[in-house]
């Protein structure tokens, strides 16, 4: 049986050995278990919070790695739906993925970690067949019901072989933020080789470490995201598991991320020019360099202490704080600078984390109506990738005295 948490031994990316431990963060429990009332007397288990670079290939990646199953077929609560910046991401990636590569019409479009099934909905509006995979039980469940057919199951090469034979070759296989939270990820990517017609398309969307170490943006690393990925090391993965990266484009969402298309080896269509050129900035921005990484981490404590200042100078003042926004790494945040205790509750519009206790802090979450009924002094932004969106939705919040706090890349208090 597999323990708990275990130490990665190798680049998951390259193979390689060669690591250098550059960032340690304090451990916390899983972000996304979030606790009951009944079980709030209990202690919830920690974990590490390290990262290692490697020497070999420069790929970014968690030192020790959380169980799957611990992380993600029990208490798992993220769902994409409940983001109005996400949703209209996914349904803007499915127009553009359809006209830009003139998909087949009808075929079978696949998504790896397809949660609620809303990236699914857009394809299946546009009349394709779609097929989702996901380890959630219960958020499996629930696309299920709204009509999106998706199998419960990590996706690998086994569970490719299992099914694709049923449901015929797809056109189309996404992965949506779902890359960097796969160990095993070499036997994703075999899978999707495998599924994937021959003039297919294997689109990948992945937190992209550029935007990671320019602005700051440390409390994307949690159990979860076992990968920081940039674009050379990637590129050279795909073409070790059988697929070539023909285009590769920043996009907007979780604060920053990259999508990279991709086809199989020697498929119709040309590369462009976009990934030679996204190589060529990381190497000018020091990727390719743990120097770089160890500056990051410096960066990260002269954050936590601007913050901690900050929320702290108002506390004492008597003002009241709120968080807004209960992801995963929120839990990061609060607890590497060590904030849990200055926040009186955490609103959050999933419905899956209300009335529940946030992970390792237990702050109780609450729905948005409750910030104008117990009206705080501030709200501290945690989901600060939807800060634009947060604060102009709540912008009574603001007219009735309230203001914002922004965490990153830079503490500051919003007029």
């Amino acid at each position: 049986m597999m323990p708990d948490v275990y130490k990665k031994e190798n680049c998951r990316l390259c193979g390689g050995r060669h690591f250098e431990r550059v960032i340690e963060l304090a451990p916390t429990p899983p972000g996304n278990h979030f606790v009951a009332k009944r079980d709030l007397g209990a202690a919830q288990k920690t974990y590490p919070l390290d990262i290692d670079f490697c020497l070999d290939c420069h790929h970014l990646q968690l030192g020790h790695v959380v169980h799957p199953e611990i992380l993600y077929q029990k208490n798992y609560s993220y769902v994409s739906g409940t983001s109005p910046v996400f949703v209209k991401h996914l349904k803007d990636y499915a127009s553009f993925v359809i006209g830009r590569f003139a998909l087949p019409a009808q075929g079978l479009v696949l998504d790896i970690g397809s949660n609620d099934g809303t990236a699914l909905s857009f394809f299946k509006e546009a009349g394709y067949k779609v097929l989702g995979i996901d380890p959630a039980t219960e958020i499996v469940e629930s696309a299920n019901r709204r009509g999106i057919e998706t199998l419960c199951e990590f996706f690998g090469i086994e569970v490719a072989k299992k099914y694709a034979r049923n449901y015929g070759k797809a056109v189309l296989i996404n992965a949506h933020n779902a890359c960097a939270h796969i160990d095993d990820l070499k036997s994703v990517f075999d899978g999707a080789e495998h599924w994937l017609a021959d003039d297919g398309l294997f689109v990948v969307e992945v937190g992209y470490l550029l935007d990671i170490v320019q602005n700051g943006w440390f409390d994307t690393i949690y159990h979860e995201h076992v990968d920081f990925h940039s674009v050379k090391p990637f590129v050279a993965f795909f073409r070790r598991c059988g697929l070539e990266v023909i285009s590769a484009q920043r996009v907007s969402p979780q604060g920053g991320s990259i999508r990279l298309v991709a086809q199989k080896l020697g498929g119709p269509r040309k590369a462009d020019q976009s990934v030679s050129e996204l190589i060529r900035i990381e190497h000018e921005a020091g990727l390719d360099h743990r120097e770089t990484f160890i500056e990051f981490g410096r960066k990260i404590n002269r954050i936590g202490a601007d913050l901690s200042k900050l929320i702290q100078g108002l506390k004492q003042k008597g003002a009241t704080i709120a968080g807004f926004g209960a992801p995963t790494k929120a839990t990061t945040l609060l607890s590497h600078f060590q904030l849990g205790q200055a926040l009186d509750f955490l609103v959050d519009e999933n419905p899956l984390k209300q009335n529940l206790y946030s992970p390792g802090h237990h702050i109780p979450v609450v729905s948005a109506e409750e910030l104008y009924r117990r009206k705080p002094d501030y709200l501290l932004i945690l989901a600060w990738n939807f800060a634009d969106n947060i604060m102009e939705r709540h912008r009574a919040f603001r007219d009735h005295g309230g203001r914002f706090i922004l965490p990153m890349p830079m503490a500051k208090i919003c007029d």
